[in-house]
């Protein structure tokens, strides 16, 4: 087969998304847009089909989950799962680690993993904090085990949800004669999911103890109890909250707040009163004027020389600004930054976040770096943890519209836990018409939508700001990507050159082939990407070997999901490396094994179902 110049700009925008998701210079979402765009205005295939991603069904379907998510949480029904997991263990470690890994890999298969890994981990913190069991022994397995059972039916994983649209493109382009590709199922994956889902239950339950031996077993600096202690030993942020009164001598007055804490020795200035009015987290320009209030934070003799310094009367206690700082109601917590969070590549002074939600950040935690002194100019990543004060109401908007990972086990009330019934049932009600397949998936998953709408359980204003666009503008916009794979030939091409290296392989070896190949190009760039890229390849290697092209398309949608090696490689585990202080070696210690598990449990498992030996 020879190169035409469409499968040559085919192969070059799947060079440049593999290369710009995995190098980042570009926003990913932006990434997948522009390969939308290219071609479409090049014409690889049919106009009407370069939109077609946002209608398809698996997009949709992605929608309505992430919707009836947040119904779910904002009526307190996920909350309860700390207490059931804790009674359920009765005080054992390894009932525990059990007990979370069985619950988590139960709920992977009908929620999406990041917005599972979002629910979990202050789930799996609060169990901890409980337990007395260290973070670090448990953080990661959960989020290890959300990506072994999410592939138990084709209700929560996204290259799965996507691979009929994928088929149906291929269909449409096989050779006069050819017998179609069937569609799969809800339950196709189900049987070698189940087996992946004990897989990774056990995996824990057997080896947590040998691959998290060196954890220490005080809690007080493994589990976020939220102690002054625990902050001090870990973001050496300590000392006392003071008042200071500024007095008509103070050099502070017709100060800035950031011009204050610029200054020499400055505490942190986390509350302040000026005349009747008085808040927590003052903006970076507020304003500071005679007998101005501020609430600050240091060892008491630093702030006491500051005091001195500047003119100031130094309270003993806590006494116009005392309810602020009423723990019921503020204090310090840990949050992650989401993968896909705004955010990101965003300096903390950019983001004005004692303007726009009332929250100070202290430090931010970055694998090895805690950024302490100048924090304003630090840019964000994915997986950073925030250490921020504010009141506990303030971290819901921010929370609510995924920029952060609340990591704490803060005080918060319920927003609508009358609502519970009604979520609940319409949450069941869409999951009994998918699974028994009375309704199409994504018109199944609608009805729990529209059924939390229409009762009151979340508001529409709440339901657009629980859909992660980013992520439905990167599978939609790429979806074409794999059509043009197809309809250009260019699929057909590269399973080709593959062959001329791996075709003298038994059937289990180019398929091992395969699974490597999708699994290491998932450890670089998104699951959705890794599959559009690798479907049409492994389907066209199939029908040049001989082999059952719909085994070939299992191997690699499961295999994309195979992504342990690096914290990067998965949102699930960039969101628990901060707060479970976990490291690359880390990573790498519970990722090979676990990773070499996975895979010969998938090809084993397909080629069972398929009887392709």
């Amino acid at each position: 087969m020879q190169l035409t110049p469409e499968m040559i700009l085919v192969l070059g925008l799947v060079v440049f998304t593999v290369l710009m998701l995995a190098l980042e210079w570009v926003r990913s979402d932006i990434t997948a847009i522009l390969v939308l765009v290219v071609i479409g205005v090049t014409g690889l295939i049919p106009t009407q089909q370069v939109f077609e991603g946002f209608a398809n069904s698996g997009v949709q379907a992605i929608l309505a989950v992430m919707i009836m998510g947040v119904g779910l949480d904002r009526t307190g029904a996920l909350n309860a799962v700390a207490t059931v997991i804790l009674k359920a263990a009765q005080g054992a470690q390894w009932r525990l680690l059990v007990v979370i890994n069985s619950v988590t890999t139960a709920l992977s298969s009908i929620i999406p993993s990041q917005a599972l890994a979002a629910l979990m981990i202050p789930v799996t913190s609060r169990v901890s904090t409980r337990s007395k069991v260290p973070l670090s022994k448990l953080l990661l397995p959960m989020a290890c085990v959300i990506l072994t059972g999410t592939n138990t039916t084709l209700i929560a994983n996204t290259p799965l949800i996507i691979l009929n649209g994928l088929i149906e493109s291929t269909n449409r382009n096989l050779p006069p004669g050819a017998n179609t590709i069937p569609l799969f199922g809800m339950f196709t994956v189900t049987p070698i999911g189940v087996v992946l889902a004990v897989m990774g239950v056990g995996f824990f339950w057997l080896f947590t103890d040998k691959l998290f031996k060196h954890a220490p077993e005080d809690t007080s600096t493994t589990t976020p109890t939220r102690t002054e202690s625990y902050f001090a030993e870990t973001y050496g942020i300590d000392g006392d909250v003071l008042e200071l009164t500024v007095t008509a001598d103070s050099p502070l007055v017709g100060m800035s707040v950031v011009e204050a804490e610029a200054l020499p020795e400055a505490p942190l200035i986390l509350a302040m009163k000026t005349g009747n009015e008085s808040r927590l987290s003052p903006p970076a320009d507020s304003m500071i004027w005679v007998g101005t209030v501020l609430g600050v934070m240091g060892p008491r003799d630093s702030i006491g020389n500051f005091a001195s310094a500047h003119q100031c009367r130094v309270s003993p206690r806590l006494r116009q600004l005392s309810d602020m700082f009423n723990a019921a109601r503020a204090g310090i917590s840990e949050a992650v930054v989401p993968p896909s969070s705004r955010f990101i590549k965003q300096t903390v002074n950019d983001l004005h976040l004692r303007k726009r939600y009332g929250i100070s950040v202290l430090a931010v935690n970055r694998g090895d770096k805690v950024f302490r002194d100048d924090v304003r100019n630090v840019s964000l990543r994915g997986g950073d943890t925030l250490v921020l004060h504010s009141a506990w109401t303030d971290l819901t908007t921010p929370r609510e519209e995924h920029d952060i990972v609340v990591v704490t086990d803060v005080p918060q009330e319920e927003a609508r836990p009358g609502k519970i019934r009604e979520a609940l049932f319409f949450f069941l009600l869409a999951k009994f018409l998918a699974l028994t397949e009375l309704l199409p998936l994504q018109v199944a998953f609608w009805v729990g939508a529209a059924g939390m709408l229409a009762t009151g359980v979340i508001t529409p204003n709440e339901a657009y700001r629980s859909v992660n666009w980013k992520t439905i503008f990167i599978t939609a916009s790429l979806m074409p990507l794999g059509w043009a794979m197809d309809q250009t030939g260019a699929g057909s091409w590269l399973g080709q050159e593959l062959m001329m290296h791996i075709g003298h392989l038994p059937q289990w070896g180019i398929q091992t082939s395969v699974a490597v190949l999708a699994l290491g190009l998932s450890q670089v760039m998104q699951n959705v990407g890794a599959t559009v890229v690798m479907v049409p390849i492994a389907i066209n290697i199939a029908l040049a070997t001989g082999g059952n092209p719909t085994a070939y398309i299992l191997i690699t949608a499961m295999s994309v999901s195979n992504t342990f090696l690096i914290s990067s490689a998965h949102p699930a585990l960039t969101m628990v490396a901060g707060p479970g202080g976990y490291r690359g070696k880390d990573y790498l210690r519970v990722g090979l094994p676990l990773t070499l598990a996975y895979l010969v449990t998938t090809i084993v498992g397909v080629d069972l179902l398929y009887k392709a030996f």
